[in-house]
């Protein structure tokens, strides 16, 4: 049977977890998912069980987007596409030549959608992160304060893939109705935050150990009490510039095999320097070498963290009131500020049929 997505073409340029899962929800409901890999394919194709499942009823080609001819190529195909998916770090898809500008300029009606961890704009805009980022620096980790405690699931990318999904779906019908595209922002952090929300802390239901299955990666203690997370998975160049940031220059050039087989070694000396900086020397010199890197905040000091009220994750209303905003940011319709609720009844007398 034919599902509700039926005919609607994505065109999906989303590696790692977030974009391909928001892009195989959409497959899942009929959509024509057709993923443009890079030369070697999607970094994802060496965990085959996950790529699998997220690569489930897409197609795919192979376009090599610093060439003339394969961005032209793939221009060619947005132009005949509904939905544009990217989740370059910002200022990527830019410099390849495959922008909003770039791409609305060929199909105005597309829905250009950037999924990132923290967003095209704000403060740590362009920060490289994984999911344990994403959890620590919107509070999830520890919302009431105290150690953090880990989600048995990866949490922050399913998060971000069904936020992303949604925000496509809805920017969809809005450019159906209005007859012109949009341009859609999702953070990761900015979801995790708003389920964070202002009002009263979740508590995440997982283990206390800090997760350090592969070097690099977890979360780790401070000289002040304090705790930052690490998310280097497989990539080289960040694990290398987390032994130059750390002093541990004979490690620079293990590959990522190597450092697994010696992940529990790795690990105590990663914690043994941090725990001799405070968190605002980790954070500035691990950030200071594009390392992924986040502080693992409580719900007090993410409703006060400038990148979220920036973006509008965070907002105070008219009335005084802490309130989450929308899970995606909208650029041409960004919707009605969040407000307070309804008193019961109050719309008795307003909710008319329409006209016709």
């Amino acid at each position: 049977m034919p599902g509700h997505l039926e005919g609607v073409r994505v065109l999906d340029l989303t590696i790692w977890r977030p974009g391909p899962y928001a892009t195989q929800l959409l497959a899942e409901q009929g959509a024509d998912v057709l993923k443009v890999e890079p030369p070697g394919g999607d970094p994802m194709r060496s965990m085959p069980d996950l790529f699998d499942i997220l690569g489930a009823g897409k197609r795919s080609i192979v376009l090599d987007l610093k060439q003339d001819e394969d961005r032209a190529r793939c221009l060619e195909l947005a132009a005949d596409a509904d939905v544009f998916v990217e989740s370059y770090r910002p200022g990527v898809a830019d410099r390849l030549g495959m922008g909003h500008g770039a791409v609305s300029a060929r199909n105005p009606r597309i829905v250009y959608a950037s999924i990132s961890g923290f967003g095209a704009v704000g403060p740590l805009a362009g920060r490289p992160g994984h999911d344990v980022n994403y959890l620590a620096q919107s509070g999830t980790l520890r919302p009431r304060g105290g150690p953090p405690v880990h989600p048995t699931i990866p949490v922050s990318d399913l998060a971000g893939g069904v936020a992303g999904a949604f925000a496509i779906t809805t920017a969809f019908l809005g450019a159906l109705r209005h007859g012109r595209g949009e341009r859609v922002d999702v953070s990761v952090a900015d979801v995790l935050a708003t389920w964070v929300g202002p009002v009263g802390p979740v508590e995440m239901v997982g283990v206390d150990a800090p997760l350090r299955g592969l070097p690099g990666y977890g979360t780790f203690t401070t000289a002040d009490g304090g705790c930052i997370a690490l998310g280097i998975m497989n990539e080289d160049h960040f694990w290398a510039g987390l032994c130059r940031a750390l002093g541990l220059g004979d490690c620079e050039h293990l590959d990522h095999a190597e450092r697994t087989r010696r992940v529990g070694e790795l690990n105590e000396r990663i914690g043994d320097v941090l725990a001799g900086l405070t968190g605002t020397e980790a954070l500035e010199r691990l950030a200071a070498h594009d390392v992924p890197v986040s502080p693992v905040l409580d719900r007090d000091g993410m409703l006060a963290h400038p990148h979220f009220r920036e973006r509008g994750t965070v907002v105070t209303t008219d009335d005084g009131h802490i309130a989450s905003g929308p899970l995606g940011r909208f650029e041409d319709r960004p919707g009605r500020p969040p407000h307070g609720a309804p008193a019961v009844g109050a719309d008795d007398a307003t909710w008319l049929p329409r006209p016709g």
